[in-house]
C-alpha cells in the first residue's frame, strides 16, 4: 500500500519562492516516475512537473523555467522548488506516480497560496 505525504506550503507574496516535500511510504520509489500535480479551486487536476528514475524532467509550460522537480531516493521524496510565484498557481499541490493509476491514493496535499 502506497503511502503520500506532502509538506511545505504556505502564503507568500507574488515573486516569492517555496519548496514542496513529498515523502512516499510502502512503494518501490526508486523505480516510479514521480509527478507533482496542482488543483485550483472549480479546476481539474493538472500535472505540473515530471521526474523519472533517470533523473528526466519534464515541465508544463506554464511553469517552465519557474518550477524544479527533484528527488532524494535514500529519502524516498521528492521535491518541488517553485520560484517567481505567480497568483496563478495557487492550488493544493499533490504528488503522486507517473502516470497516474486509479487504484494510487491520493495524499492530504498542501495548499499553496501566492497573494498578489
Amino acid at each position: 500500500q502506497v503511502e503520500l505525504a506532502e509538506s511545505g506550503g504556505g502564503l507568500v507574496q507574488s515573486g516569492g519562492s517555496l519548496r514542496v516535500s513529498c515523502t512516499m511510504s510502502g512503494g518501490s520509489f526508486t523505480n516510479y516516475a514521480m509527478g507533482w500535480f496542482r488543483q485550483a479551486p472549480e479546476k481539474a487536476r493538472e500535472l505540473v512537473a515530471t521526474i523519472w528514475p533517470s533523473r528526466f524532467t519534464e515541465y508544463v509550460d506554464s511553469v517552465k523555467g519557474r518550477f524544479t522537480i527533484s528527488r532524494d531516493n535514500a529519502k524516498n521524496t521528492v521535491y518541488l522548488q517553485m520560484n517567481s510565484l505567480k497568483p496563478e498557481d495557487t492550488a493544493v499541490y499533490y504528488c503522486n506516480r507517473v502516470p497516474y493509476r486509479p487504484s494510487d491514493s491520493w495524499g492530504q496535499g498542501t495548499q499553496v497560496t501566492v497573494s498578489s
